[in-house]
């Protein structure tokens, strides 16, 4: 039986056997005697993204990792950062220091800020996530348009991921078959990603893709989108 531990763009926790890129967590929200989640879905506003290696520590996924055999952080997993970004989470300062300052440099600069700290993200991503604020953000097709590669988009309860002219599916396994960004302009669309990393990425943050996006690139290169 497969843990409830892969989050989806929109935030969502699910019991599914496919692991991904990345880790990270949200604070302590399982029971590691049952291995199973609580109720709430963090307990903490840092929500972060992290190796799946580090030093080469090993960890109980949803067990008593805790110093004095307490449960310790719960492990949740993305397909890759993109959809980790999409679900509110930012890159860790301990296992992913690098892409940390980054991703606050860019996040400072889309807020002309010069400078900002890991708490101040953290309050700013709290009330603009999709789980944690329940914020909507509906687009107009021309806001849609001018969307950064990375940001990620809901229509019809679905989520896509924003590269170039086209819209790329998310599930759960990877992406699927693209279409052409021009979708933005008949159907109602939302967006996922919150708009203060949205600007973070507008910046100059590049988050990693999943590799299950190549076969579609390549396929986009050489017939064009709509495929």
């Amino acid at each position: 039986m497969p843990l409830q531990n892969r989050v989806d763009p929109f935030g969502a926790i699910h019991a599914v056997d496919a692991r991904g890129l990345f880790t990270g967590n949200r604070g302590i929200i399982h029971d590691p005697a049952t291995k199973t989640l609580l109720k709430r879905r963090w307990t903490t506003k840092a929500w972060i993204i992290c190796t799946c290696e580090y030093k080469g520590r090993r960890r109980e996924v949803m067990g008593r990792n805790g110093p004095n055999g307490g449960a310790g952080w719960t492990e949740l997993f993305f397909l890759d950062e993109v959809t980790a970004l999409a679900a509110g989470h930012r890159p860790c300062f301990t296992c992913r220091r690098e892409q940390a300052k980054e991703f606050a440099a860019c996040f400072a600069e889309g807020r002309n800020l010069p400078s900002i700290a890991a708490p101040a993200i953290d309050a700013v991503l709290h009330g603009e996530r999709l789980a944690s604020s329940g914020a909507v953000h509906k687009l107009t097709p021309e806001d849609a348009w001018k969307l950064p590669d990375g940001a990620m988009v809901a229509q019809g309860g679905l989520a896509f991921a924003v590269r170039g002219e086209w819209l790329v599916p998310w599930f759960i396994q990877g992406y699927g078959r693209i279409c052409s960004r021009t979708a933005v302009e008949y159907a109602d669309t939302f967006l996922l990603t919150p708009p203060s990393t949205v600007a973070t990425i507008r910046a100059g943050y590049r988050p990693i893709w999943s590799p299950t996006l190549r076969d579609f690139e390549a396929n986009a290169a050489s017939i064009g989108p709509d495929i």
